[in-house]
């Protein structure tokens, strides 16, 4: 059994230790992007569809999730609490999460994001976290989130209802296990296509998947760069830190200590006036995408990523990979497409 076989069998051995709930269709689809690849002027191009992870239109926060809501239920739970901007791709999962482990869902939506169009407040995921049946609380900023959440904690205390808090993302050791699973999947599925892979490139905000998939591939012995392209924090110290942080938290867990530490890389230039913000770059990848591949894109975080690695690509910094392969990690978001029209139909 070749050594990769062999961590790939530690790997998902020491995952079944944590608590888990299963919700995503796993292993999600390896797929190649011939006509992208082309039209972008190489490298090989590959995506791998976190997109149909399946729960309530999919996305990356699934499988995080499945490790959140286990570690919920092993504590007793009945109520999960989390956080995010209104149009949040997680707490839209996570209301999904909720209702199909049977609990109880509250939510405190930070309306931050600097744009506006009708559709935004009633349409993409703020429609979904209502038919999913959260209990959802529209602040203004993150002094009145941390009000509103004492509060919430303090109503399910009085009813008596353990509260388990997931932060923004999901992002932390937990739910940053689901992206070393993932990290196992790629190895596994890229030996299985005879793929090369040299280098995964994701969105990143809240940093936990860029996290789980460092941890994971440093744990696997993969030589694969880990590029993150930031979408989300304009404070760049403040998100490598976290990426940092993260990471050695998932690899301590995991009882890793790696040959060779996982080298982190995020890319800042990308984020253009900021989170939410789209520009023409972003809209023309996501018609790009559409177009030439049939993938459908948000313009708030795998668009604006696969803007960045268009650029990248055009500015020839993946010219010395030779034969190795560019996988682009889409981490999900469909719903803010349609949260999202104006910008895109007038572009």
């Amino acid at each position: 059994m070749a050594p990769k076989e062999l961590a790939i069998d530690w790997i998902e051995q020491t995952l079944e230790r944590f608590p888990r709930t299963r919700f995503a269709h796993l292993p999600t689809p390896f797929e190649s992007m011939p006509r992208l690849t082309e039209a972008f002027g190489g490298p090989a191009l590959w995506v791998k569809r976190d997109d149909c992870t399946g729960l309530a239109v999919g996305g990356n926060k699934t499988r995080k999730l499945e490790f959140l809501v286990g570690a919920a239920i092993a504590e007793g739970a009945e109520t999960l609490l989390s956080f995010g901007a209104l149009q949040s791709n997680h707490v839209r999962q996570t209301a999904a999460a909720a209702a199909k482990a049977g609990l109880g869902c509250r939510l405190v939506l930070v309306d931050k994001v600097q744009y506006r169009e009708p559709a935004y407040e009633t349409s993409g995921n703020v429609l979904l976290d209502d038919l999913l049946g959260a209990d959802v609380h529209i602040v203004k900023n993150d002094a009145e989130a941390a009000s509103v959440a004492r509060k919430l904690l303090d109503e399910e205390a009085a009813a008596g209802r353990g509260v388990y808090a997931i932060p923004t993302g999901g992002s932390n050791a937990v739910g940053a296990l689901g992206y070393v699973d993932c990290a196992k999947e790629i190895v596994a599925q890229s030996r299985e296509r005879g793929v090369a892979v040299g280098s995964v490139v994701t969105a990143v905000s809240s940093a936990g998947t860029q996290a789980g998939l460092s941890a994971g591939f440093a744990a696997l012995g993969a030589d694969v760069r880990v590029l993150g392209l930031n979408v989300y924090n304009a404070d760049f110290a403040d998100q490598e830190q976290t990426l940092r942080r993260l990471t050695t938290d998932v690899l301590a867990s995991l009882g890793v200590e790696p040959a060779n530490p996982p080298h982190l890389e995020i890319r800042h230039e990308f984020l253009g006036e900021g989170y939410g913000i789209p520009n023409a770059g972003v809209v023309d990848a996501v018609r790009c995408a559409a177009e030439c591949e049939g993938l459908l894109l948000d313009p708030v975080y795998s668009g604006k990523a696969m803007a960045g690695l268009r650029a990248m690509i055009e500015a020839g910094e993946f010219r010395d990979m030779g034969a190795d392969a560019v996988v682009f990690l889409h981490t999900g978001g469909t719903p803010g497409l349609f949260a999202y029209r104006d910008a895109l139909v007038a572009s």
